[in-house]
Order: structure tokens, then C-alpha cells, then sequence
């Protein structure tokens, strides 16, 4: 009762949306009124140390706290020990950031510390962990790596929008804040109202949500002590009656509710953000639905209707479409006489995108798609100062990025690279390396080097793309080393530890191409004992392509590939011998993947060239006998033929026995199935071959064609149009076209056919053949 009290007209609440231009720039026009002292900010105090790089700073950017020890990956402190508070050059908050910044007065962040925050999602994840589910239900679900946890109270903005005759709280915080026009009264005491006003009827907070306005409060008054004569504060709408009104939280209570909160060691840093990941759409839970409108709206505030469709138009003309200055006045009428007729201060998102649908794009919608798709998002990514606080690793990428002259994007780019010239292959390595670390920057495209059925070209195809939780996947392989090299090199030599072989010789292949030779060594004494002991065949064969391609192509990354070819060379014969074993009893699916693994086998043993006679001679064996799924068979055989080591003499023999009425239809289907995988124009080229598999499909009886048609269609289906059309035209070629008719001397049932004739037809007519 004896405390003094605390002169709380020195402070004014300033609430705001988290992120909207009319918030922000109605926060600039009242700190230039206030002209505070200092200004304090919703957001974790571990970023007092750091707001003096504002000024180097690019939105969009974000704060990123995390644990001062990294932890291992992979664990509960790993996943849940590090969260982003994002800032857009349209943040209210940022604005106070630049305000206070551009003035030289000290600002200071307000809400609960990270430390506490992370501690309690740590303690949670590790409950869960451990199945201790009491101590999960007890501890709040916090959002990972947002700002802002799910709240469960009533929308506050949904009551005052609804109080304002609005069935959209979005569209009515936009019509009352965020289209506000500068020289407009300030809006912050009838927010700070209202929201008392939905604050008395939800009821006192509760939980995490009462320990961050205790904190802010508590963070307040000592403020108010140092004999500060002007305080801004800026905060989320619902929180500033809490501020604004001191007197009615008693100390005691706020001290009780922070007392004994679990806390952990954190350190914080700026990190580059994009546009994308403030949007609603990626799951933040203080997004807004279109970060590219705001952002046009804060940094065009005269005529932004007008810019906003011009810019839509010139997009248009870059992708050819014809839009002329006429579409883009009619487009400003509409979206403006749209506006008019649903009663709203100005033109929102929803009607300028009607303008350029209706008008620009003419009723196109694929057109539409293409501007909205760049322009709601408006991807963009921010930028940090090199003094940024960085641990090793991420300085060590920097370096390099800027070496290479690889810049960090957030959008796709296609990366074409050519490994003999020396820039090229160094760009190559760092996207491998980074890779090995969890960091995919990089993703190898379709024609990569790392496919299964690549050839092993000079040549590397990536796809781009950065994205802000890459800084926290460097921070995590923190551990493993100060630089990228060392980094991956530590981390592959761990993988390799407790890996398999196929994972083994995978890992090999990605030591040749991210350029680590100190972990060769370690890889390939590990790949040498696992090779002797792993008797599983499919792991074998598994193992064996990626281990040829880096036996055949290591000297394009200057590596000696004689004991790679060893190795290699090893597991072939191995595979050799326990070939025919490994396939008996295998059912349909099984057969079907044995199939791609002797693919892929084939493939390696064609790199090892002078080491692939033992593979063919085993393959011969194979073939001939009786006791092996048909589709492996099948498929066996056409590799045969296709390297010249079956006559056409012998494959029809071989073709006949498995086409024999002797053979069960759908072991003959499999074969068949098996034999064209992959190309059906050897029926093209061989009249007698396909007149055999002819004559056994006409010579099977009704029930049996049923029970194998499933099959036959799966295989043909499989075929290019074109392919499937040229073994069409050799059926019909045979015989004069009469080669059915001819062998099974009956008539044409016309009464039978028809229901055929006008399926074909109808089919025919929609197609518009």
C-alpha cells in the first residue's frame, strides 16, 4: 500500500496488428508526436544487444534466438531451441525499430525472454519423448518458431468486426487501420478501447499469455523508475489495455506468475526473411494473406490502385499477353466501383484482383494466376550487415557464397554447371557439402549426376532456392565443424559409422562429389568390411551403382578410383553367385523391384566394362531356367537380346515355350510383361515375333483372356502413343490386315462388334479425330 505510484501518463500503448502498413505508419506519425524517450517493443529482450544493426539491416527480416550450446541434431533441444520473430518494412514494430534507431533513442524489447519461452517447448518435446503424458497436458503447445502461440480465446477482431456489422475481421481491420491515409487521427486509444471492452467479456488471462503481460508490465515499471518522462509502447492490440492500465495488476500477482518459470541459455541474431514465410498460407500464426498488397501499400501510399494495376500489367506484356493503358483504366474504374458498392474506404486486395481478372487478364484465369501467383506474395528476401552476429559455419558459407558469386534467392533458379572449369566445380562441391549438412539449398535436377541413371557427364543440372530455415539447419551442424569442408567431412564420417552398405556406397559417391578426401578413407574402410559381411543380395546390388559410377568417373574429381573399382569389383561377383538363389518364390510385386535392382545392376556392370563378363555369363544362366518369375525372365532375356548375346532363332524359340498352351496364361503375361519393359518396337522390327505373341492371344480361350487382359494392358499401356501406334500398324501390316481372319477362319460377327464399333467412335468424335 506504501508503493509509490507509478505516473502512467507518461506512457502511451500503441496497439497494432503485427504487420499492416496503416499500423505502421500510424506507429510512425505518433512516435514523431510523442517524441518518446525510449521505446519499448513486443518481442524477446535477448535482441536488446543487437538493435544497433538496424540500420544495415533489409527487410524482410526476423529475429532468430536460439540455444547458446547447439545441441545434437536431431533431438528435442534441436528442434524446438531456436524461434523467429520476423519483421516487413510494413511491421509496425519495424517501424518503431527505424524510428528509434534514426533518433538515437534507446529501445528495448518487452515480452517474455526467449529463454523462458524455449524452455517450456523443450521440457514439452522432451515429455512427449519420454511418454510422460501427464506432463505434456500440463505444459502449453507453443508454435514452433513463431512469435505468437495458437491462441484458443475468442478472435477479438472477429467480436469488433462483427459489432461493425462485418463478416470478414480482416476486411474490417483493413478498412479501419490498414488503408488509413497519413494526417489521419491516431487510432491506438479507440483500439486500446475496444479491446478492453472484448477483454472484460472473455475474462482475465490465463497461462503463457498472463506470464508475457506480466513480464511486459514488469519490464514497464522499471522503465517508469529510471525516470524515463515519455514511454512508447509498442504491442499486439489485445495486450495493450494490460499496459495502458498498471494499477489494476497488482505487483505481487505479476512476480508470483514469473516466479520459478523453467529458463535456458540463448543467444540471438538477425537472419534474412522472405515474404512468403510472413504470408498466412505458410502456417506462421501472425501472417497476414497478402505480404506483396501491404507492402505496395506502405511503400506507394499515393494512388496504389493505379500502381498496383500497372505494375500487373507490365508483368503481363514481359510474358507476351497484349494489355494496353486502356485495360489498366478501365481496371482502376472497376476495382474502384467495386469498392463504392461494398461500402469500403478504398479498393482492397480482393477488388483490384477482380480488376485484373475481369479487365487485364479478360475472364482468364490461367493469365490471372500468373500475376497474382507474383504479385499477393510479392516474394522478396531481406538482408543482414556482415557484422551480424553468425556462428563459424555461417560466416565460412557467406565467405564462399560471395567467393563462388552464389547469391541467396527467394525464389527457383536454375543452376547449369560445367565440372572442368575451376569456379564451376567449386560451386558444385559447396551445394554437395551443404547438402551432406541437412542444408538444401541446392536440389540436383532429373539429369543430376546423382541419379540413379545418370551416365556420369561433366555436367550438373541444380535447382536453387533459399530459404530462412536453412540459417538454422547451419546453426545445428554448428557442431561438426567451423567451416563447410570440416562441417561435412565430421558429419559424413558420422553417417558411415552405424550405415549400411547400400547407404555406404551412396555415401562414397557423395565424398567424391562434395570433394571431402579426409573422409574417403574412413568411408571406404568401413564399405570394404561391410561388403565382405552383408550377405543380403538386394543390398548388394543396391550398393553396386552408385560404387560404379564413382570406380568410372572418379577422375573427373581427380580422385584415384583403383580401390573404388576393387571394391566394386568385390560385390559383382558376389552379386553373380547369389543371383539365382535370391529370386525363387518371389511373388508379382517382389519380382517387379528385383526387376529395377537387376536394371540398375546392369547399368553398373556396363561402367565396369571389362568386369562384366562374370554378370552376363550369370544373367545366361538365369534365363534358362524354368524355375523363375516370369517377369524377371522375361526381363532378363530382353537384356540379352538387346546386347547381342540371344539369335533371333533361339529368342523365338524361347518366346514360343513361354507362349506354349502349356504354360499357365499369367506366368506367359509376366514374361511377356518383363521382356517389353521399357520398349515395345522390337515387335516393330520382328513380323515373326510379334505373330507369335498374335497367335497366342487369339488362341486363348475367353476366360483365360480375362484373367491375363489386366497384365497385357499394364504393359502396353506402358508404351509411348507413338510406340503403341507403330505396333498397331505392323499388326494390321501382317498378312494383307487379314492375318486374325486368316488364322481362325471365322467370319466378323458384325452383332457382336457393334457396341466396339460405336464405343470407338463416340471416343473418336470427343477427341476430335
Amino acid at each position: 500500500m506504501g508503493r509509490p505510484r507509478l505516473d502512467t501518463d507518461k506512457v502511451s500503448v500503441l496497439g497494432v496488428r503485427h504487420h499492416g502498413p496503416g499500423s505502421a505508419r500510424a506507429v510512425a506519425a505518433a512516435l514523431d508526436e510523442i517524441k518518446p524517450d525510449i521505446v519499448l517493443i513486443e518481442g524477446p529482450p535477448e535482441a536488446d544487444a543487437i538493435t544497433s544493426l538496424v540500420g544495415g539491416l533489409e527487410p524482410p527480416v526476423a529475429l532468430l534466438v536460439h540455444l547458446a550450446d547447439t545441441p545434437r541434431a536431431g533431438t528435442a533441444r534441436s528442434k524446438e531451441g531456436w524461434g523467429f520473430w520476423p519483421f516487413a518494412s510494413f511491421s509496425p514494430e519495424w517501424a518503431a525499430l527505424v524510428h528509434a534507431h534514426g533518433r538515437g533513442v534507446p529501445v528495448r524489447f518487452c515480452d517474455l525472454p526467449a529463454s523462458y519461452s524455449l524452455a517450456e517447448r523443450i521440457e514439452r518435446a522432451e515429455a512427449a519423448e519420454h511418454g510422460s503424458k501427464e506432463q505434456v497436458k500440463e505444459t502449453e503447445t507453443v508454435e514452433p518458431g513463431a512469435a505468437e502461440p495458437p491462441k484458443v480465446r475468442t478472435d477479438p477482431l472477429g467480436v469488433l468486426a462483427e459489432a461493425a456489422g462485418y463478416d470478414d475481421a480482416e476486411r474490417w481491420w483493413d478498412d479501419v487501420v490498414e488503408q488509413r491515409g497519413d494526417g489521419e487521427p491516431s487510432p491506438f486509444p479507440a483500439i486500446a478501447d475496444a479491446m478492453a471492452a472484448v477483454r472484460a467479456e472473455s475474462g482475465p488471462e490465463t497461462g503463457r499469455d498472463a506470464r508475457r503481460e506480466a513480464y511486459m508490465r514488469k519490464t514497464l515499471r522499471a522503465v517508469l523508475k529510471e525516470g524515463y518522462e515519455r514511454v512508447a509502447v509498442v504491442c499486439g492490440a489485445w495486450h495493450a489495455p494490460a499496459l495502458r492500465d498498471l494499477s489494476d495488476y497488482p505487483v505481487s500477482a505479476d512476480n508470483a506468475l514469473l516466479k520459478g518459470l523453467p529458463k535456458v541459455k540463448t543467444t540471438a541474431t538477425w537472419v534474412p526473411w522472405t515474404h512468403g514465410r510472413l504470408a498466412t498460407a505458410s502456417g506462421y500464426g501472425a501472417g497476414v494473406t497478402s505480404p506483396g498488397w501491404y507492402h505496395h501499400l506502405f511503400t506507394a501510399p499515393d494512388l496504389p490502385i493505379h500502381r498496383w494495376l500497372t505494375e500487373a500489367a507490365r508483368i503481363l506484356r514481359e510474358e507476351g499477353q497484349p494489355v494496353s493503358s486502356s485495360h489498366v483504366i478501365e481496371g482502376v474504374r472497376l476495382a474502384e466501383s467495386l469498392a463504392v458498392l461494398r461500402g469500403r474506404p478504398l479498393a482492397g486486395i480482393d477488388e483490384v484482383s477482380e480488376a485484373v481478372t475481369a479487365v487485364l487478364c479478360e475472364g482468364e484465369q490461367t493469365r490471372a494466376a500468373l500475376v497474382h501467383g507474383r504479385m499477393v506474395i510479392g516474394e522478396r528476401l531481406g538482408s543482414v550487415p556482415p557484422d551480424t552476429p553468425m556462428v563459424p559455419l555461417q560466416r565460412d558459407l557467406m565467405a564462399a557464397q560471395k567467393r563462388l558469386r552464389l547469391k541467396s534467392e527467394a525464389f527457383d533458379r536454375d543452376l547449369d554447371l560445367d565440372l572442368r572449369k575451376d569456379s564451376q566445380r567449386e560451386r558444385s562441391v559447396l551445394l554437395h557439402r551443404l547438402r551432406m549438412l541437412g542444408v538444401e539449398w541446392g536440389v540436383p535436377r532429373s539429369t543430376s549426376r546423382t541419379g540413379s541413371g545418370s551416365r556420369g557427364t561433366f555436367r550438373e543440372s541444380w535447382r536453387l532456392r533459399w530459404e530462412p530455415d536453412m540459417d538454422v539447419a547451419l546453426i545445428e551442424a554448428a557442431p561438426w565443424g567451423t567451416t563447410v569442408a570440416s562441417a561435412a567431412t565430421a558429419r559424413v564420417v558420422e553417417i558411415a559409422a552405424d550405415a549400411e552398405l547400400p547407404t555406404l556406397t551412396a555415401l562414397t559417391e557423395q565424398c567424391l562429389f562434395a570433394d571431402l578426401g579426409e573422409a574417403l578413407p574412413d568411408v571406404l574402410a568401413l564399405l570394404t568390411d561391410r561388403a565382405a559381411t552383408d550377405s543380403d543380395i538386394t543390398h548388394l546390388m543396391a550398393a553396386l551403382p552408385p560404387l560404379a559410377r564413382s570406380a568410372r568417373y572418379g577422375d573427373v574429381r581427380g580422385t584415384d578410383s583403383a580401390h573404388l573399382r576393387a571394391v566394386a569389383r568385390q560385390i559383382l561377383a558376389r552379386v553373380c553367385v547369389g543371383l539365382t538363389p535370391a529370386v525363387r518364390g518371389l511373388d508379382d510385386d517382389a519380382a517387379a523391384r528385383f526387376v529395377q535392382a537387376i536394371d540398375h545392376t546392369h547399368s553398373a556392370a556396363a561402367l565396369l566394362d571389362e568386369d562384366a563378363r562374370g554378370w552376363t555369363e550369370a544373367l545366361e544362366s538365369l534365363a534358362e531356367r524354368d524355375n523363375v518369375p516370369g517377369r524377371i525372365a522375361g526381363r532378363v532375356n530382353r537384356i540379352l537380346v538387346d546386347a547381342g548375346r540371344i539369335p533371333p532363332e533361339e529368342l523365338r524359340r524361347r518366346l514360343g515355350l513361354a507362349m506354349s498352351p502349356g504354360t499357365e496364361p499369367t506366368r506367359a503375361a509376366a514374361w511377356l510383361e518383363g521382356f517389353l519393359q521399357g520398349s515395345g518396337l522390337i515387335l516393330v522390327h520382328d513380323e515373326r515375333l510379334l505373330d507369335l505373341i498374335d497367335t497366342w492371344l487369339l488362341g486363348l480361350s475367353e476366360e483365360r483372356f480375362t484373367a491375363v487382359l489386366p497384365l497385357l494392358r499394364r504393359t502396353f499401356g506402358a508404351f509411348d502413343g507413338p510406340e503403341r501406334q507403330e505396333i498397331g500398324t505392323a499388326v494390321t501390316r501382317a498378312d494383307g490386315g487379314q492375318a486374325a481372319v486368316t488364322r481362325t477362319r471365322r467370319p466378323i460377327d458384325h452383332r457382336r462388334a457393334a457396341p466396339a464399333v460405336a464405343a470407338v467412335t463416340a471416343l473418336l468424335e470427343r477427341s476430335g479425330a
